[in-house]
């Protein structure tokens, strides 16, 4: 499947839902998508399992003067997570550890406000977690959201992409339970060319998904006894 190329980010994720098949109709199992491009992968998961769906933001702390190195991450709630080998070689002060995280929070806090609305996260604390995205390149993001997530206590993360660079993949295996990385081209070049649509998706589809996907669909009743159904 290494040569896969997905039509869209929608039929990236009804593939994806195949390969998680064993999460489905579970009470414990929360489908988290790390927006903008996670989250229509995201949908068709959370919709094939009947688990429901919420958005995962998280920013990366980036080292004051090096923004693209990551010192750490912040997620919902004001969780933070340092990588104290960063900030102890660059010597780190904390007060701009501080000022870092402030600034990545108020951002954090805007864009939660803009795709889910007044709606509560959903609580993940014991629950098995898939967190989901449209592709790994060098995986930053996503270790920023594990890391994140992992500080909210539940009780299995599972990363699940379509699409991924084989090193990452491995490299991510090691920090979380379970990883599912439908396809692992080599070589990788860029997670877009792995789509014949990878347009930018918007805010007004993510706001439109997660309140779709709020409520997963019901399993279908189980049939009754041959012969007729019954009353109450």
């Amino acid at each position: 499947m290494d040569g896969q190329v997905f039509a869209n980010r929608r039929e990236a994720g009804a593939v994806l839902a195949a390969e998680l098949e064993r999460y489905k109709d579970r009470g414990d199992v929360v489908v988290l998508a790390l927006p903008r491009g996670g989250v229509p992968v995201g949908y068709e998961v959370a919709k094939a399992l009947r688990a429901p769906l919420d958005v995962f933001v998280v920013r990366k702390l980036g080292v004051p003067g090096h923004r693209e190195l990551a010192m750490g991450a912040i997620g919902p709630g004001g969780v933070q997570v340092l990588n104290r080998s960063i900030v102890d070689w660059y010597r780190i002060p904390t007060r701009a550890i501080e000022e870092t995280a402030r600034e990545e929070l108020a951002e954090l806090e805007r864009r939660e406000q803009a795709y889910r609305g007044a709606r509560a996260p959903l609580a993940v604390a014991g629950k098995t977690v898939i967190l989901v995205d449209d592709g790994l390149a060098t995986g930053s993001t996503m270790r920023a959201a594990v890391a994140a997530l992992r500080a909210l206590g539940p009780s299995r993360i599972v990363v699940a992409v379509p699409v991924a660079a084989p090193s990452t993949c491995d490299e991510l295996r090691r920090e979380v339970d379970e990883i599912a990385c439908f396809a692992t081209p080599d070589p990788f070049m860029a997670v877009g060319r792995f789509y014949d649509d990878f347009s930018q998706t918007t805010d007004e589809e993510v706001r439109a998904l997660l309140a779709s996907g709020r409520t997963p669909t019901p399993a279908p009743a189980a049939a009754g006894p041959r012969g007729g159904s019954h009353g109450t």
